[in-house]
């Protein structure tokens, strides 16, 4: 695993979560929209949000974040395995939440996404870019 300076760490963090939060807006908004105008009980928006989210912050952070050159496909394979764990998990415990505890959905959701932030970082940056920081030249 690559040694990065302080200052490196530092504006990998900081780009980390202006991706993540640009992500959280999508999520937000795609999850709202669902929400408020299907009828969709929690899980299918949650799940739907939760993918497009996905999609966008792996894409930005693998190129610029992590500047990574390694092969996407397998990238992609890891990051699939942190939310083959991380989805039923929140899923579920978010059904229950807002389904039988009576939780608000946005509140549940923010809980969610915050746990998902932090998570997902040290996932990222320890298992699916470990060998592969700054090795895409940009």
């Amino acid at each position: 695993m690559k040694k990065l300076s302080r200052k490196e760490n530092i504006l990998q963090g900081v780009k980390f979560t202006l991706f993540s939060c640009s992500a959280g807006i999508i999520q937000a908004v795609s999850f709202a929209l669902l929400n408020e105008l299907t009828g969709f009980p929690y899980w299918p928006s949650y799940l739907i949000a939760l993918t497009l989210s996905v999609l966008w912050n792996f894409t930005l952070n693998r190129r610029f974040t992590f500047k990574s050159a390694a092969n996407v496909p397998v990238a992609m394979l890891k990051v699939l395995g942190y939310y083959c764990v991380f989805t039923p998990l929140s899923t579920i415990a978010g059904n229950y939440l807002t389904e039988t505890l009576g939780w608000m959905e946005y509140l549940v959701l923010a809980g969610t996404m915050v746990t998902n932030f932090v998570t997902e970082f040290l996932f990222d940056r320890f298992v699916v870019f470990r060998d592969s920081i700054n090795t895409n030249g940009k």
